[in-house]
């Protein structure tokens, strides 16, 4: 696609809400379940718990929805909470965010298509087996997707998302209606007793503060991926801010109904669930051998009439889907952000740079590795993965909310409308109490997650921010460093061109690096060669004469049989003798149309524009000479990724095309 292309992969806001808001609507999945699993760590007695821990959920929810709407209506560039804070609380703060935040994403990917797998298994067990290379193969998938575009991904995935969002507000619906009619859902695990970690002994006071803490913060799960469509509002289409709001809200409104409706669904139902199946009681068979079924899957059981029924299976496909595909929105928010840290030099440039089908490729494509790689180093367990969750999301809401207060302070000084002020006092007001909050829930997740595996995300976050500061570094230095001061001594010409010819062999690349030097008309040019073997050096230097060769050749002697080194020596002296001059010198070379043909030849060419780049006022030139075989570049089988942008030949039928689309604009003309 070119460039001019960009305002047609402009996304609607039917399109946005799938690929920005799947993570936290998809959430509904297990954030019911995160909290269950801990409050049972202190028995059957402490679920009471649950309904309470919900609403605060809720409420945090509501208020982080609040606060990021106002960030979509004063930073309508996107960069989200990064660019808020950067600009408010500095570039070392906004670092911190940007760290965050990408280490969530990668976390984002790595628990959503665990989550996914996990589901999966629940309706077929016997897949357990493939837990890992199932993850794999979907985030492949997803980045495959990713890579032909944010509107052709939001067009695969739009579908799955609304079918789960409409299956589970039906089946809520349809278990509240029967609890009220007297026929309530009753899980398959209501009947299982659970026994306390701690034996019988029933916890108190600090205890239980701690388990309604951790709780608490596992149930803030439900608030990833809040922040994607703050730092996606270019992806919308016009006015931008606008509609990213109503997304944003539509987005809170279904995410807060939904994960409301499975919690006291989850209550009615009696739904029992440990991280260790050998604390439930009255399982039949070993417990170690007895698979557990997710929330949301005993849910669907017990509303739809059993693990057979249409409705179970639909949920089970439906939410495995949305879980899975609720790593878009770490695959479009992670190569959104850290483009524009590229942009901002605190990444590698390549990162900024779109792909064919306006996608950036590069940042889609470090973001799968770096996944993949976890997903395998943790098997794949939502339970080891979800320690190392969310810690980024609330770092990024509390600086991001603390920024926008001293964005509107800073508004409040220049505004002296006093219905303005008014309004301006109301957003501080909300970003207040964002920052308030969400700082609190940091706190939280910090003590209750940090010995259980979070630390391992504070430090990938930290080593981020100091390489990230480290580029930066680099990128000045380099641009002072090449920063032009006086144009004219810049310009002046050297005093005199010396050239080196080298040569291995009398045949035609080295006849061609000749003529094309001499064509050059250097000062001063002189063949070099390197004698390994006396006797080829004495062949030739005789066949140089024979052909009666105008240049003169220098033969170097290399004792210990080296190439490099010799030759490497010899510009250098040659450099010395006269420092005002440059040495420009000719490296013929094949180019060949197959790969391994590369591991053939050129290798000795390779290492010596290595070496000699590095030394000051020689300039490299590379003669080719084209083997038949490379010919074969000319007439590839199809379009490779990138060929476009790379100047490649096109296959002969879309040359024809070309030519034949070319003509009739001509005769139009």
């Amino acid at each position: 696609m070119r460039s001019e292309e960009l305002g047609e992969t402009l996304l609607p806001k039917r399109l946005a809400l799938p690929i920005f808001a799947s993570d936290p609507l998809s959430s509904v999945a297990y954030a019911t379940q995160e909290i269950l699993l801990v409050l049972t760590l202190g028995g059957i007695a402490c679920l009471h718990f649950a309904p309470g821990i919900a609403a605060c959920v809720v409420l945090l929810m509501t208020i982080v929805v609040l606060s990021y709407r106002q960030v979509v209506h004063a930073y309508p560039r996107g960069g989200g909470s990064y660019e808020v804070v950067s600009t408010n609380l500095g570039p070392s703060a906004g670092l911190v965010v940007a760290a965050s935040l990408l280490v969530d994403y990668v976390m984002t990917v790595a628990v959503s298509v665990a989550s996914g797998v996990d589901n999966i298994i629940s309706a077929l067990p016997q897949l357990a087996a493939f837990r890992v290379l199932l993850a794999l193969g979907f985030v492949a998938v997803l980045t495959a997707m990713n890579l032909r575009g944010v509107r052709e991904s939001g067009r695969a995935f739009a579908a799955p998302t609304y079918l789960f969002v409409g299956g589970v507000l039906i089946m809520i619906a349809t278990g509240l209606v029967r609890s009220l009619v007297g026929d309530a859902p009753v899980a398959e695990s209501a009947t299982y007793g659970i026994t306390p970690e701690a034996g019988d002994a029933h916890l108190t006071g600090l205890a239980l503060l701690m388990l309604v803490l951790r709780a608490f913060s596992q149930g803030c799960t439900a608030l990833t991926g809040v922040e994607a469509i703050s730092n996606g509002v270019p992806a919308f289409r016009k006015p931008k801010s606008k509609n990213a709001a109503a997304t944003l809200v539509a987005m809170g409104i279904l995410a807060v109904t939904m994960f409301v409706g499975v919690t006291v669904l989850a209550l009615i139902a009696e739904v029992h669930i440990t991280e260790d199946s050998c604390r439930l009681t009255g399982i039949d068979g070993k417990c170690d051998a007895y698979t557990q079924k997710t929330v949301i899957a005993q849910l669907a059981s017990a509303v739809f009439g059993g693990d057979h029924s249409i409705g179970f299976f639909f949920i089970q496909a439906a939410t495995a889907l949305v879980l899975i595909l609720a790593a878009n929105t770490a695959f479009n928010g992670f190569p959104l952000l850290a483009s524009i840290l590229a942009q901002h030099r605190y990444l590698p440039r390549q990162l900024h740079n779109r792909g064919d089908r306006l996608a950036f490729s590069n940042g889609i494509l470090a973001l799968a590795i770096v996944a993949g790689l976890l997903l395998w180093s943790y098997q794949a367990n939502v339970t080891s993965l979800i320690h190392l969750y969310i810690l980024g999301v609330f770092t990024s809401f509390t600086l991001s909310q603390l920024g926008m207060v001293r964005h509107w302070n800073r508004a409040l000084r220049a505004e002296r409308d006093a219905g303005a002020r008014r309004r301006l006092h109301t957003s501080r007001s909300i970003n207040g109490l964002g920052a308030l909050v969400t700082g609190l829930v940091l706190v939280i997740v910090l003590a209750t997650k940090f010995t259980q595996g979070a630390w391992l995300a504070v430090l990938a976050a930290l080593v981020l921010w100091l390489m990230m500061r480290g580029i930066r570094r680099h990128y000045d230095t380099t641009a002072t460093e090449l920063a032009v001061d006086d144009p004219r001594s810049e310009l002046a010409p050297p005093s005199r061109v010396l050239g080196i010819v080298l040569v291995s062999t009398l045949h035609k690349p080295t006849m061609r690096a000749l003529a094309y030097a001499r064509a050059l008309r250097p000062d001063r040019l002189e063949a070099l060669t390197v004698s390994v073997d006396r006797e080829e050096a004495t062949e030739l230097r005789r066949r140089w004469e024979e052909y009666g060769i105008e240049v003169p050749l220098t033969v170097v002697d290399s004792p210990y049989r080296e190439v490099t080194r010799p030759v490497v020596d010899h510009v250098r002296s040659v450099r010395r003798e006269s420092p005002r001059d440059v040495v420009a010198v000719f490296i013929p070379e094949y180019v060949v149309g197959r790969w391994w043909e590369n591991l053939l030849h050129n290798q000795s060419a390779l290492w010596l524009k290595s070496r000699l780049l590095f030394t000051p006022g020689v300039m490299v030139t590379s003669v080719p000479w084209q083997l038949t075989s490379s010919a074969r570049a000319d007439r590839p089988a199809a379009r490779a990724p990138g060929a476009v942008r790379r100047g490649e030949p096109a296959p002969p039928s879309v040359r024809r095309q070309e030519r034949s689309v070319g003509g009739a604009g001509g005769r139009r003309s």
